[in-house]
């Protein structure tokens, strides 16, 4: 089995929103308060053994009598900030070159996400432009690249520009074509965009002239509102 993800853009209404900005919230401070008493335990007694992921989750339910509100949030996806802070550390105590110390994370930050795990067909695709998700239920979106296969986990993210995307993974069958030891030649042309060793001919795409006219439009549009962004 295979793991794959396909992205969509979801237009979330006023109270779906707000769940989704309480979500990141409280994800934020699990994952925030997790570090920081990971750190004092540290300074407190150096030989202390690393909490692992499951020690995090029975530390997490204290959390909640704690701060009740944390209730508020779906629960696996704080159940995976345990996890991810989990592989953080891992990651740092093996020498990964692509991490260092894990660092408390900022409101401020204009990229918010949060994960939620697939429980007893919390999320689903409806149709061509519904999506069911945890806490929010019934989601529009307009269009997007739609994978078949077993939904293990969704990512829910908004960006500097208040897009809101859901990251959905699949699990899905190997398609790995078997090997026919065989071997061909590729050779690349002016005529033909392609010409293979055994005929096979692959014609050179041309774009009509007004929709050439039309890219120009769309660059020219593309780029001023990309200055506007940057002011």
């Amino acid at each position: 089995m295979v793991l794959k993800a396909f992205k969509l853009r979801f237009y979330p209404n006023k109270t779906q929103r707000n769940q989704i900005h309480v979500n990141f919230g409280c994800a934020r401070v699990v994952w925030n308060q997790m570090l920081n008493m990971d750190i004092e335990r540290y300074k407190m007694n150096e030989k202390a053994e690393f909490q692992g992921r499951y020690s995090i989750d029975v530390t997490l339910k204290a959390l909640k009598l704690e701060y009740p509100w944390l209730k508020q949030a779906e629960s696996t996806s704080l159940q995976r900030v345990n996890r991810d802070l989990d592989d953080a550390f891992q990651r740092f105590f093996n020498h990964s070159l692509q991490n260092g110390f894990p660092r408390f994370k900022s409101k401020k930050n204009t990229n918010q996400s949060y994960t939620s795990k697939f429980v007893n067909n919390n999320i689903r695709i409806v149709d061509e432009h519904h999506i069911k998700l945890p806490k929010l239920g019934l989601v529009y979106f307009k269009v997007g690249r739609i994978l078949n296969g077993k939904i293990r986990a969704v990512t829910v993210s908004v960006n500097s520009r208040k897009q809101y995307h859901a990251s959905i993974l699949v699990e899905g069958e190997n398609q790995t074509f078997k090997k026919t030891k065989k071997s061909v030649g590729i050779d690349l042309g002016l005529k033909s965009l392609a010409i293979t060793s055994d005929g096979q001919k692959e014609d050179i795409l041309k774009v009509d002239d007004g929709l050439n006219k039309q890219l120009r439009i769309w660059e020219r549009k593309k780029s001023r509102r990309y200055e506007n962004a940057k002011k």
